[in-house]
């Protein structure tokens, strides 16, 4: 029996490696990292001003 430590060639390999144990954690709070990295900066955005859809309100003239 040969041990075969190289990378994985494929998705699947790549797959079934991230899924083992250690590299589970490790890929796992990348995820996290990633997802909160990616909503505060979505959070920092500002919005874009839009149109007032109703025009301005008409007021009494003045006389």
């Amino acid at each position: 029996m040969t041990d075969d430590n190289s990378p994985p060639r494929t998705f699947k390999g790549l797959l079934r490696w991230a899924m083992t144990p250690p590299q589970a954690w490790g890929v796992y709070l990348l995820a996290v990292l990633l997802v909160w990295l990616l909503s505060f900066y979505a959070g920092t955005l500002k919005p874009k001003k839009t149109p007032d859809p109703s025009p301005p309100a008409v007021t009494a003239p003045r006389s």
